[in-house]
């Protein structure tokens, strides 16, 4: 009977090594953050209503996708958004540069005005540049 516990646990061992493959696949990316376009938004909140954020997305080429926001909070009544993708390695690709539309859900819980900051990318000098837009929550 020891034996046998032995053998399974050696064979267990084995197909738990075996199992998972860390090869490389050759799918290699990384992370960039996409230039901000556009917004639309709605010009007053209510306090505890969901809202779409519209926003336009800058694709710069064939080998980067749009994949979602990174939202931050400054304060608390302060949105930094920001646009991610990945950006697709060792492959050729398109220098066809693209816009896409897409949107995120935001949900007022403060009564006060709210300043989103959207990026839109970098100045000369490597400068973060923001897209300002406040909106006043009403009653």
């Amino acid at each position: 009977m020891k034996t046998l516990w032995k053998v399974l646990k050696v064979l267990l061992l084995l197909l738990v090594l075996n199992a998972c493959d860390i090869g490389d696949d050759g799918v290699n990316y990384h992370f960039v953050t996409l230039q901000i376009t556009a917004v639309s938004m709605p010009e007053t909140f209510t306090l505890n209503e969901t809202y779409e954020i519209g926003v336009t997305v800058l694709v710069p080429n064939g080998c980067a996708e749009f994949e979602g926001f990174d939202i931050n909070s400054e304060a608390t009544t302060v949105r930094t958004v920001v646009a991610i993708g990945t950006q697709r390695d060792n492959i050729p690709c398109t220098q066809v540069v693209s816009e896409i539309e897409t949107a995120f859900d935001f949900v007022c819980l403060y009564p006060e005005t709210y300043l989103f900051r959207f990026w839109t990318g970098e100045n000369e000098q490597g400068v973060p540049q923001y897209l300002e837009v406040e909106v006043p929550v009403v009653p």
